[in-house]
């Protein structure tokens, strides 16, 4: 159970979000508590699993995956054993980055990294249709990020 987080805990949050490698010294300065309180406040953050990790955030251009698309995918049919195998297809798969099961239209929503159109299409081809739960897949390009 996570404890009641007050308005410094949000503030040191909102501040490893913008920027997870600033030292303890550095958030505290920009929230208003001494180094120790911070250190400690984080420190307790992270032990109850508020905060679960930190990630670097890479530029997909850089990295050769200029491409991004959103995926929305429904399966055939929707049992146990579908979902884990489909579950399984999509951790094996390095453009997809980040893959959500959904309330709505779709099933599930991927979020896309490739290289370039062609790579896109090969995963939709020859990764997803293949497998033979999957009832229909719609994608759409990312043309800019705004947030």
């Amino acid at each position: 159970m996570h404890k009641k987080l007050d308005k410094y805990d949000f503030a040191i949050l909102r501040t490893l979000e913008s920027d997870s490698a600033l030292t303890n010294a550095r958030i505290a300065e920009k929230v208003g508590l001494s180094t120790s309180q911070c250190s400690r406040r984080r420190a307790a953050l992270e032990a109850s699993g508020v905060i679960v990790g930190y990630h670097a955030r890479l530029d997909p251009q850089a990295m050769g995956r200029a491409l991004r698309a959103v995926v929305r995918v429904n399966l055939a049919s929707h049992s146990k054993d579908s979902a884990a195998e489909f579950t399984s297809l999509v951790s094996q798969s390095e453009e997809i980055q980040e893959a959500f099961a959904v309330s709505g239209d779709a099933d599930y929503v991927l979020l896309v990294q490739c290289a370039d159109l062609t790579a896109f299409a090969s995963l939709v081809h020859e990764t997803l249709l293949p497998f033979s739960n999957v009832g229909q897949v719609k994608s759409e390009i990312v043309l800019r990020g705004l947030k």
